[in-house]
């Protein structure tokens, strides 16, 4: 079966390769957990649109992910959230929160996936998370969550 890839998969490939697999394979897992679509002529287009947002994410060398990691622990990342009178959060600050804030605080687009958090936080103040932008270097950026 030819499918292309929208979602990384270990051992198979990442978004935007064509990739031939066993039909159970692609049948009963990549296509059910949206992983995968089925490939056509028509479906290279979305090829491309889905390379070129790689491509835009990626962090292309040592260096670059090195000065990514300077403007990342540069920038001051404030996360609003609702809480109660004792000052806990109602639920969790979650890494998708986590990433849109990092965008709105000027830095570069960061993929959820990447940030790492500790401990969950459920609470106000301020506190460390991690985005990891390979697999050797790791920005620790502080993050204070205010009350909305």
């Amino acid at each position: 079966m030819k499918l292309i890839l929208t979602q990384p998969v270990e051992h198979v490939g990442v978004p935007g390769d064509i990739v031939e697999v066993k039909d159970g394979y692609g049948r009963n897992y990549l296509l059910p957990q949206h992983f995968a679509i089925a490939w056509s002529r028509g479906a290279e287009k979305q090829i491309d649109g889905i390379k070129r947002a790689r491509d835009a994410r990626e962090v292309r060398s040592e260096e670059h992910a090195q000065q990514l990691r300077e403007q990342l622990e540069a920038l001051s990342v404030k996360v609003s959230a609702r809480t109660s009178d004792s000052g806990s959060l109602f639920g969790a600050v979650t890494p998708a929160e986590l990433a849109l804030a990092i965008k709105k605080a000027g830095g570069p687009s960061v993929d959820k996936r990447s940030v790492q958090i500790a401990k969950p936080i459920k609470s106000t103040g301020t506190h460390t998370v991690g985005v990891k932008l390979t697999p050797a270097v790791t920005a620790h950026l502080k993050v204070a969550v205010v009350a909305a």
